[in-house]
């Protein structure tokens, strides 16, 4: 089991749960949406990253090399979009071939 300390747990789920209650019917387009900048307070405490490949997997909660925003349980929109809509950081796209600690894999 992964050691996460109360603190980011505690964060992890604040941002999870923001995400959660975001109503469909107030949702934006995805062309309309910025993009989520790296340097944004929410993206770097959750270690968002464009490029997944710059991310140690050793240091991830569930290490694998091949976790990406593509593959999250968390990630909106049409597969096969560069930039697509995620239930952490609402009102912004997340690049596709990127990552964050709250990466979760598809059921």
């Amino acid at each position: 089991m992964s050691k996460i300390a109360r603190r980011q747990f505690l964060k992890l789920s604040a941002a999870a749960a923001a995400g959660c209650v975001i109503r469909p019917g107030a949702e934006a387009m995805a062309q309309d949406m910025p993009h989520l900048d790296e340097s944004d307070p929410v993206a770097a405490s959750m270690k968002y990253t464009d490029d997944a490949s710059s991310v140690d997997p050793a240091s991830r909660a569930n290490p694998a090399e091949n976790q990406i925003c593509a593959n999250c349980a968390l990630i909106q929109g049409a597969d096969g979009d560069a930039w697509r809509p995620c239930q952490i950081f609402p009102g912004k796209l997340v690049n596709a071939n990127g990552w964050c600690a709250v990466w979760a894999p598809k059921p």
